[in-house]
């Protein structure tokens, strides 16, 4: 009796076939033959002369940071709750306390793009115009500037983000050559993200200026771009958004729009929040500091509080500007200030001493 030989299917297992060739193929792979053109109407799509098609997707896409603010709503809106209680303590108050945030913010601002201005020296910059070496000139110029927009003019985004911006930025953009294309740039971003939150957009900005800008103050620019920015929330008292009173953690969001967005609302939240609970003691202050000088006579008295009030550190040369008063009555009425206890001199040197408020 004669046996046919077992031919061995060929879909069955590899192995009844003995060991595997290094030139057998795997049917499973036929699909996967990388080395091969692509077909015709994927090489038009993807390979169009002069090479691939670039990367189409938008910077800033305001897709992604719709869908961040969705998620934190909830943050926004506590930030927009504290904004607003900042905003009416300023339509309230003296046009002082305004000034005295913003040189604090700037001040405290310097620490994260290390210019590093002390409030006291930036007080003295901004009143008159003394106290500049040859090593930080470039600094304080920059952080006098940042002062000014922060308490007066229009705003960045005002009449348009081109115009508005060129404008805001004139005074720092001088001998920047590439300023115009950069504001073009940064227009196109923020006319993209038109109908998100005024704070989701100050974000936008904030990120989109330093990604954009080429400038030695472009972090200092971008923080003060988006800080007047969104205050555009609020009812005209608080024309700057605090951002770096309580730190600058708003400013080191970094990685994906939720992330970034997260970091900017929970540290403005926080600068917000700060800069509340010292307007309160300085209201105290002022209201102890008036009480307790009712029985001086002349004008110098209140109008030196108005300084302390309104700065937060004073010279003499500055108290003397402030007050118009003679520097012997500046100085004799700092000196009954000190002995009551309303302000104390924090140098601790004999000369060119400075004083701030004993809030």
């Amino acid at each position: 009796m004669t046996t046919k030989p077992v031919i061995p299917d060929p879909d069955e297992d590899a192995d009844a076939l003995g060991p595997r060739s290094i030139y057998d193929t795997d049917p499973s792979e036929d699909d996967d033959l990388w080395f091969l053109p692509p077909d015709e109407e994927d090489a038009q799509e993807a390979f169009l002369p002069p090479g691939p098609l670039a990367d189409r997707r938008l910077l800033f896409d305001p897709r992604d940071w719709r869908a961040a603010q969705a998620d934190l709503s909830f943050e926004l809106a506590e930030l927009a709750a504290t904004f607003g209680a900042l905003d009416e303590r300023l339509r309230a108050g003296p046009k002082g306390w305004r000034h005295r945030l913003a040189l604090m913010d700037v001040s405290d601002l310097g620490w994260w793009t290390g210019d590093r201005i002390g409030v006291d020296r930036l007080a003295l910059w901004v009143g008159l115009r003394i106290g500049a070496t040859g090593d930080d000139v470039q600094a304080l110029f920059r952080a006098g500037w940042a002062v000014r927009r922060l308490t007066s003019g229009a705003g960045p985004s005002e009449g348009g983000w081109e115009p508005g911006l060129t404008a805001f930025l004139d005074r720092m953009a001088q001998g920047i050559e590439d300023t115009p294309e950069t504001v073009a740039d940064l227009a196109e971003v923020m006319s993209n993200a038109e109908g998100l939150h005024p704070v989701t957009q100050a974000a936008i900005a904030f990120h989109a200026w330093r990604a954009l800008s080429q400038g030695i103050g472009q972090d200092t620019e971008a923080a003060i771009i988006a800080a007047r920015h969104a205050a555009t929330m609020g009812r005209g008292g608080a024309i700057f958004m605090p951002l770096a009173l309580s730190g600058p953690g708003a400013l080191r969001g970094v990685g994906e729009p939720q992330e970034k967005l997260s970091a900017w609302i929970r540290g403005a939240g926080q600068a917000a929040l700060a800069a509340l609970l010292h307007l309160d003691r300085v209201s105290t202050w002022d209201q102890r500091a008036r009480e307790a000088t009712s029985d001086l006579s002349g004008r110098t008295p209140p109008l030196l509080i108005d300084a302390l009030t309104a700065w937060p550190m004073v010279s003499a040369p500055l108290a003397e500007e402030l007050t118009q008063a003679s520097r012997a009555a500046v100085q004799r009425n700092i000196d009954r200030l000190m002995s009551r206890g309303l302000i104390r001199e924090v140098t601790g040197q004999g000369r060119y001493r400075v004083w701030t408020a004993a809030l």
